[in-house]
């Protein structure tokens, strides 16, 4: 028997990366998901009107697109909802994740961690005809046919999106302090702002710009929900593909690509800060 633990423990682990034809199925994987996105960004420099081919390197296209007064107001109306709908969804999602994480277990906490994510679950269609549905009968009764509805619809949207990171801050974080300041007669208030509140702010700021970044991409709900005149950048893109299509998306798109990135940047550089 101990020799067989000896053999056991002396074979070699399983690395998946000494697999034969691993390193090619990464290569190849990696060039489907990152091929197209170079090729769309390289694109968006062609100085022809064509998709197809290359008329030489210019800057025409990222003109265009700043100049354009359509492109201009979409993508402050962009801006606009992401913000509003992020801070909301972070705001909702933090009391949540506190609500959930900072209780003893009990029956229907399982079902309660399942309606928070449900958004997840649902098709994204099925939200959006649900939201038109619901906003259309609300427009009639009220009258209002403002940004609200799209800021509204948004924020159930990026909920748990910004409610996952959030939690898993909360779940890793060392209760021992906040046990210490309630035991030293510190209100739940003020336990809540100076202990809790600094060390979640990690979570708070991945929630808000995970939930800021899918809010600004959206088009599906945006599409269903937005009122005439409401064009979101992502809409206002889809229906410039339906008429004519000209490189002039293709620098949005890029322009789109660099913002993503440079949030990833700056989060990534906040974190390292931090640690």
């Amino acid at each position: 028997m101990a020799r067989a633990l000896f053999d056991f423990r002396a074979r070699p682990r399983f690395d998946i990366r000494a697999q034969p034809g691993f390193g090619v199925l990464a290569l190849f994987t990696f060039a489907l998901l990152y091929l197209p996105i170079i090729t769309l960004v390289v694109y968006a420099f062609n100085a022809s009107d064509s998709l197809s081919s290359w008329g030489g390197f210019s800057l025409h296209w990222f003109a265009a697109a700043a100049q354009n007064q359509a492109v201009q107001d979409a993508a402050w109306r962009s801006l606009i909802i992401a913000v509003s709908a992020a801070t909301m969804a972070t705001i909702a999602a933090t009391m949540a994740a506190i609500a959930t994480t900072r209780t003893p277990p009990y029956p229907g906490l399982s079902v309660k961690y399942a309606f928070i994510n449900l958004p997840l679950m649902v098709p994204e269609i099925v939200t959006a005809v649900a939201l038109l549905i619901v906003f259309a009968k609300v427009k009639v009764w009220t009258g209002y046919t403002g940004l609200g509805y799209l800021i509204l619809a948004h924020t159930a949207f990026c909920i748990p999106f910004a409610y996952l990171p959030i939690r898993a801050r909360l779940e890793g974080m060392d209760q021992s302090l906040e046990r210490a300041a309630a035991d030293l007669y510190a209100p739940p208030w003020q336990v809540f702002r100076r202990v809790t509140l600094p060390l979640l702010r990690p979570g708070i700021i991945a929630g808000f710009m995970l939930a800021f970044v899918i809010s600004l991409d959206d088009v599906v709900i945006s599409e269903f929900v937005k009122s005439g005149g409401q064009d979101t950048l992502p809409t206002y893109m889809l229906g410039q593909l339906r008429r004519a299509v000209t490189p002039e998306i293709n620098a949005i798109a890029a322009a789109f690509l660099v913002l993503s990135v440079a949030l990833v940047t700056v989060f990534f550089f906040i974190n390292r800060k931090k640690a």
